[in-house]
């Protein structure tokens, strides 16, 4: 009978332990606001670290800016020589190579025409896969080389292959001035396909160049992804906050980032190739989705470079070609001077611009110089030099904006440090 009191009094004991050990759980279903009260503040802190660096630029607060991107320089250089150290012997290979091409460039022989050729087309094409990375890599807001470079290039070989009759311009001085070769061309013997088969190196290479420039956000993402690590990449941090709020996304923008996101996910190659092939100003999303979806390098980057140097470069090319062709280019400059009261005056200008590109044409070696160009490519060039300038105050920002971040990013590992002792 002791014995069946003593059992019962065990089992009403355990009872009591589990519905004293079921209130906390119940308290915690219902202490949920708290931790949305702290995601709320860690957001809230991002938000307010990220403000800080926005603010931290050249016109705000120079001597911070300038010293914050020094540092920051310092430090990406001594990164990239601890990175050269280790991959020592492909940089060793890499300056054998160089030595033995300058220990050729520098020896007189008959190879001499095939070193400088080679020079000079490896000089252009460097010159205009470099301005393609420089379009799309994303340093600072990004240097747009089609419309100050490759743009402009191409509309003046158009012009000049319609007033020339001929694309055969003479080398030297072609590509870097163009004049009308001696024995001439025949009048209506230009074709759309014969300017496009003479700018179509140097727009393949632009095009090679900004798929290049594509890479970092692949590679930073994939990194990230295989690792676990936070990537220090703001772009990144907006990515995985836009894939979490998938379900919730109202805004145009934003429905159109998933979009991206969804294609390149689900289509694969063909997907990319597509976000690629036409002026996409989200595609640094695909990027950074094949990298964390942990696509292939050479299904994104094989993609992305037949995508922009071959199919979205002929479509640019066709633009600008078929733009300043002569007959479209005389029926802008009549319709300028069809305005109301302000046309004639406005005309004029383009009109003399245009006459002095065709004497400049016709201008051949000690001939004299051709006149004085007007205040329209005065105005271009002043254009280009500011926003040249306003791309390496970006850059400086960008980079002092790194810093910081690399400083809060201390001060907050000190301050959990610190709580957790």
């Amino acid at each position: 009978m002791s014995s069946c009191c003593l059992v019962d009094s065990k089992v009403n004991e355990m009872a009591t332990n589990r519905a004293r050990c079921g209130q906390p759980q119940k308290r915690g279903t219902k202490d949920k606001p708290n931790g949305y009260f702290a995601d709320s503040a860690v957001s809230e802190r991002r938000q307010k670290d990220r403000e800080e660096r926005l603010a931290l630029v050249l016109w705000r607060r120079p001597i911070v800016t300038l010293h914050y991107f020094l540092l920051e320089t310092f430090i990406t250089l001594k990164e990239w020589t601890l990175k050269l150290w280790r991959r020592r012997g492909a940089v060793f290979l890499f300056l054998v190579l160089c030595s033995l091409f300058s220990l050729a460039y520098s020896t007189e022989g008959a190879h001499q025409k095939y070193v400088q050729y080679l020079e000079k087309r490896f000089l252009w094409c460097a010159y205009w896969v470099g301005l393609g990375i420089l379009s799309s890599v994303g340093l600072g807001t990004g240097l747009h080389t089609f419309l100050l470079y490759l743009g402009p290039h191409i509309a003046s070989v158009t012009l000049a292959a319609y007033e020339c009759g001929s694309t055969d311009f003479p080398e030297p001085p072609y590509p870097d001035q163009i004049i009308c070769p001696e024995a001439g061309g025949m009048e209506g013997s230009i074709s759309l396909w014969s300017i496009i088969s003479k700018v179509r190196m140097e727009a393949c290479m632009w095009g090679a160049g900004t798929a290049i420039g594509e890479l970092p956000p692949y590679f930073m993402a994939r990194a990230a992804r295989l690792s676990g690590a936070d990537p220090d990449d703001e772009d990144y941090e907006e990515f995985e906050e836009m894939l979490g709020q998938a379900e919730t996304a109202q805004d145009f923008v934003t429905r159109a980032k998933l979009g991206v996101q969804n294609m390149v996910q689900k289509v694969g190659f063909f997907g990319i190739l597509a976000c690629a092939s036409i002026p996409n100003p989200l595609f640094d999303l695909a990027g950074i989705t094949c990298g964390h979806f942990l696509v292939p390098f050479w299904t994104f980057f094989g993609a992305t470079l037949i995508g922009k140097a071959i199919i979205k470069m002929h479509i640019q090319k066709l633009f600008v070609i078929i733009t300043f062709s002569k007959h479209i280019v005389e029926q802008m400059v009549s319709l300028i001077g069809s305005l109301p009261r302000v046309g004639p005056s406005i005309q004029k200008p383009f009109s003399e611009y245009l006459e002095a590109q065709r004497s400049k044409l016709h201008h051949h070696t000690g001939e004299g110089t051709p006149a004085s160009e007007n205040w329209l490519s005065w105005v271009f060039e002043k254009v280009v030099l500011v926003m040249v300038c306003y791309f390496i105050f970006s850059i400086i920002n960008s980079m002092a904006q790194s810093y910081a971040k690399r400083r809060q990013r201390s001060q907050q590992q000190r301050y959990s440090e610190e709580k957790t002792k």
